[in-house]
């Protein structure tokens, strides 16, 4: 593929902190990358070195010439006083930008709902997202650099949004996205960016593929230092009785997945959980009676009857505006509902994660160890006794922040300080709103894992569909007022929408015309039929690439078990079947799009 751009011993260098050391990148056409790190690790700071917003230190940036760049920033540069039309079509003629369907579905799929006359200065920060997300994507660039942008988008519009930058981006376009939502990550990219400790390391795959990698790596270091510390005490007995002859090498076999996961526990035993949850609540938690709740006119909450017991873990899902946030506050009491009857056993001791750090603004500049003098010595988690301090470790502090203060924390560091002193409060019902909100990929998993164990009844709000359908056993829709049960997850919940959508079509088909936002976002619904000729073109298309898939497969683990059996020393040959591997799984990656793609033109309802 064309080389597009790319790094070359790059440098970056704050007057607080090094960010890089001789970072050398290189992007081709028809990449696409997610980048992951750590909060402050640079992930941003790159975006803005290849985009050449940012100029570095030492090294240098090479660029095509005349490549066109388009970057959505985590700080919009929109003129309050410009129209939404302008701010994300400029000033194309209506005409134009209205006979083009890749516009006309990214305006409906993004910002249907906000005034296409509207001012930009008169929209919520969420909205003025979308709209920026929107003039991004409407443009067509050679490299698409997209900083963050789930932010403010909920679970169907994420669901969009891989899905348009799936198929609706050019073949030849360079993808390169910031983000801590895995699944999008897993949906959207071919490979990944690790920033850490002023490197980038790439990894092939999306995000699973990465964690994969990343423990490979890890196991891999563990056996190489225990060979450095062998090779130590042989070479202090040879100092002491002389040399001795090495008749055999050791040989290092990289594990597969099932081997490295197979001593690991699962994620959490809900049964005894529930057992546990039960002795610390009883036997009632939350018991909703008919609830209805109304503002005004509007009815948020429509004679719902639902049931929270000990120990169980629900996951809310819901368009923004839907009502979750006013769910959870009729659930703790907070609210009084219109009618029906909100019954809360004696027992049950709440604590709320909000969407906000409020909690941890009356601590001001008291340092994080002064903060966690005030609690128990020590707690029970997973069974084993920690101290508080031992309990932020878990969540990913050094040693040495336990000395700074809390207004000195990032945004991360707060979110896992606040998350902490909850549990240290010892709730037996913990509600959590958008937990996920300044937290990277791996402070994610520690939080995950910490949440794994916790013997409570858990209730969870968040746009992050990894999160949810990890941490949570049963999922909830909240649609038109109802509470519904969808044990699919949020796959079936996006089936409801969809469904949801297309009814209220049918009952109004001239409705959808007239919007600015036109008819481009359901066109991929709105195909023709195929007919029977077609059908079997593509029938036979599906089959021929199923077997080349197969053959594929057959080919990687030829080239997996090569790779195990090669010589470690032999670097030159370690790096060519490595190089032919990742050959093989981009070539099975391609197929497998082609294979996507011709199963939903089969899945046309003919007629």
């Amino acid at each position: 593929m064309a080389y597009l751009l790319g790094c070359e011993n790059v440098g970056l260098e704050y007057p607080t902190k090094k960010v890089f050391d001789s970072v050398t990148l290189g992007v081709d056409a028809g990449d696409r990358v997610g980048i992951v790190g750590g909060n402050g690790d640079g992930k941003s700071s790159l975006l803005s070195l290849l985009a050449g917003s940012r100029e570095p230190d030492t090294g240098r940036v090479m660029r095509r010439n005349n490549l066109t760049i388009g970057v959505l920033a985590q700080a919009d540069a929109l003129d309050p006083a410009d129209s939404v039309s302008v701010a994300v079509v400029g000033d194309v003629p209506e005409h134009a930008w209205a006979s083009d369907s890749r516009v006309r579905g990214i305006i409906r799929g993004l910002i249907a709902d906000i005034p296409w006359d509207g001012r930009v200065g008169e929209l919520c920060g969420g909205q003025r997202r979308r709209v920026d997300l929107a003039r991004v994507l409407v443009g067509d660039v050679d490299v698409l650099m997209l900083d963050e942008p789930t932010n403010h988008l909920d679970v169907r519009a994420i669901a969009w949004l891989a899905d348009h930058l799936r198929r609706g981006l050019k073949k030849s376009a360079a993808l390169l996205v910031v983000t801590h939502d895995r699944w999008f990550l897993d949906e959207v990219c071919g490979q990944m960016w690790d920033v850490h400790d002023r490197r980038v390391d790439q990894f092939g795959g999306g995000y699973s593929a990465y964690v994969l990698q990343r423990v490979e790596r890890e196991q891999a270091a563990k056996v190489a230092e225990q060979k450095r510390r062998n090779l130590m005490r042989k070479e202090l007995a040879w100092l002491s009785r002389g040399a001795r002859a090495r008749s055999t090498k050791p040989k290092f076999h990289v594990a597969t997945a099932q081997a490295l996961v197979a001593d690991e526990p699962p994620l959490r035993n809900s049964l005894e959980l529930k057992r546990s949850a039960m002795s610390r609540l009883g036997k009632q938690v939350v018991d909703l009676i008919g609830v209805t709740q109304r503002f005004g006119e509007r009815t948020v909450i429509d004679d719902v009857t639902w049931q929270v017991g000990p120990g169980d873990r629900f996951g809310i899902l819901g368009e923004n505006g839907s009502g979750k946030t006013t769910l959870l506050n009729l659930v703790q009491g907070a609210l009084e509902p219109t009618s029906g009857e909100v019954r809360i056993g004696k027992t049950v001791k709440f604590a709320v994660l909000s969407q906000h750090l409020e909690e941890l603004t009356a601590l001001g500049d008291s340092r994080v160890r002064e903060v966690l003098a005030g609690y128990k010595t020590r707690y029970e988690i997973d069974g084993k006794e920690l101290t508080p301090a031992q309990l932020l470790e878990r969540l990913g502090f050094e040693p040495a922040q336990l000395s700074s203060a809390v207004s000195d924390l990032s945004g991360g560091q707060k979110r896992r300080l606040q998350l902490m002193l909850i549990l240290l409060d010892m709730p037996n019902v913990l509600i959590l709103d958008e937990p996920d909100n300044d937290l990277d990929t791996d402070m994610l998993a520690l939080v995950e894992s910490l949440l794994d164990t916790w013997p409570g009844t858990l209730l969870l709000i968040t746009h992050d569909r990894y999160l949810m359908e990890r941490v949570t056993d049963h999922q909830f829709a909240l649609l038109v007022g109802k509470i519904r049960h969808v044990p699919g997850g949020v796959d079936e919940y996006l089936r409801l929408l969809a469904e949801r959508d297309r009814a209220r079509e049918q009952a109004a088909p001239g409705a959808a015309a007239g919007a600015a936002a036109g008819t481009g976002a359901g066109e991929a619904t709105g195909e023709p039929s195929l007919t029977h000729a077609e059908r079997h073109r593509l029938a036979k298309e599906l089959a021929s690439t199923e077997r080349k898939l197969d053959t594929l497969g057959k080919k990687l683990s030829a080239l997996r078990a090569e790779l195990e059996a090669a010589e470690p020393s032999d670097y030159q040959a370690l790096l060519d079947v490595q190089a032919r591997i990742r050959e093989v799984e981009q070539q099975t990656a391609d197929l497998e799009d082609t294979w996507v793609e011709v199963s939903d033109r089969l899945l046309v309802e003919p007629g």
